[in-house]
């Protein structure tokens, strides 16, 4: 009996052994982890000092599309004159002062400092004169697009964003997406995060994320049912179900280890748990 009780005790520290030494194979070396982030802090670095994302993209320079014709610019936070500031800061009160409820007051503070940022990126949407529009949705001529930049008219919405890191993964992070009521249901918020996903993978980043409030329930059906973004990993109803906030943060990753960080992390933690392991 005491040497089958040996017996199994060896057999139970070879295989800790087996497992432990599994562990340490997949654990990236030091170096490689110190490589790794350089090369994050580089594609971030850059895409930030990028002066106009959309040159890339001359077709989303405008958009026509149920009588509508919409000319795109970029922007940068630390640029913008006082009508722009008064503009974007008037649009977000009249979007979003009700979703917001009661938290709008310190909220509008909040977004009053970022937007002015010089890390905030911006594509402003410009409405122009367009009496042949068609009634579908066409592109941009090389010749309209120089046009567009000149002669752009009223300011009818915008985006705000920023290349940042979110759980070692680069990711675009959509600050603000806005559109005037009576520019909204013609499909240009939709052509406007199919140009941010393309920006997004154009600067080498793993995932589009945002944050949008429960309350906004047109907003969440656009994203999630339209557009296929999914609760994050990392949203507050995911990381603590019985921690009631009143806003999700949504994603949508490029490649599987962004998937894996910012979408599937959920099941990480159930397997953990059957493990009988912990953070």
């Amino acid at each position: 009996m005491e040497f089958e009780s040996l017996q199994r005790r060896r057999s139970s520290s070879v295989s800790a052994n087996q497992n432990n030494a599994s562990i340490r194979e997949k654990r990236p070396k030091r170096s490689e982890v110190i490589a790794k982030n350089k090369t994050i802090e580089e594609l971030i670095k850059t895409a930030r000092a990028e002066k106009d994302h959309l040159a890339p993209f001359p077709d989303f320079r405008r958009f026509h599309v149920n009588g509508l014709s919409v000319c795109l610019k970029s922007g940068h936070g630390n640029k913008l004159s006082s009508p722009v500031k008064h503009y974007i800061q008037s649009l977000l009160k009249l979007n979003m002062e009700g979703p917001y409820g009661s938290e709008w007051p310190e909220e509008e503070k909040v977004k009053r400092k970022e937007m002015v940022l010089p890390e905030a990126h911006y594509v402003f949407v410009h409405e122009v004169a367009n009496s042949n529009a068609d009634e579908m949705t066409t592109v941009l001529t090389a010749a309209e697009t120089s046009t567009c930049l000149e002669d752009s008219g009223p300011l009818v919405g915008f985006v705000q964003y920023r290349f940042v890191l979110e759980e070692e993964i680069p990711v675009l992070y959509v600050y603000e997406l806005q559109l005037e009521p009576r520019v909204q249901g013609k499909g240009v918020g939709k052509f406007l995060m199919q140009l941010v996903e393309l920006m997004a993978q154009k600067s080498r980043m793993s995932a589009v994320m945002l944050t949008v409030q429960k309350a906004n329930v047109l907003a969440m059906d656009f994203y999630i049912n339209k557009l296929r973004y999914i609760i994050s990993a990392m949203s507050p109803s995911r990381v603590n179900p019985m921690l009631e906030k009143s806003y999700e943060i949504l994603c949508k990753a490029f490649n599987d280890e962004a998937k894996t960080i910012l979408e599937d992390r959920e099941d990480e933690l159930d397997q953990l748990d059957k493990d009988g392991s912990s953070y």
